[in-house]
């Protein structure tokens, strides 16, 4: 079976406990919502990549939360590039699925959607 990426990102408004692990969530669901078949014992595992300014929590402890327990996680920051835009968390979802590239949906919320106009609704 395949393994296929899934990208996402959203933004935060403060380096909180709180607001790190609810719009981790919400991504998290999206990605869930707009990928049909997409359940948790097939994620073979998720790379979270979190901006330099972003530090007060883990972005997988919001993972844990939803049950996921048994998937593999990884947390980094991004390189921090000029101009690039703040408070943002960033992942790649590994999933085992026979679908092709093309059906998977990609989820980028609040304004990371301006990272990638040309995949974002």
């Amino acid at each position: 079976m395949p393994v296929r990426g899934i990208r996402g990102a959203i933004n935060i408004p403060a380096n909180t406990k709180e607001e790190i692990l609810s719009a981790t969530r919400e991504l998290l669901q999206a990605i869930l919502a707009e990928n049909a078949g997409l359940i948790k014992e097939d994620i073979a595992s998720i790379i979270f990549t979190t901006t330099q300014d972003i530090t007060a929590i883990f972005p997988p402890v919001a993972a844990r939360t939803l049950g996921w327990n048994a998937v593999p996680m990884l947390c980094s920051h991004e390189i921090p590039v000029p101009g690039s835009m703040p408070m943002t968390i960033r992942l790649l979802l590994h999933w085992n699925t026979d679908k092709i590239q093309n059906e998977i949906k990609h989820i980028y919320l609040r304004d990371a959607k301006k990272l990638r106009p040309d995949i974002a609704e």
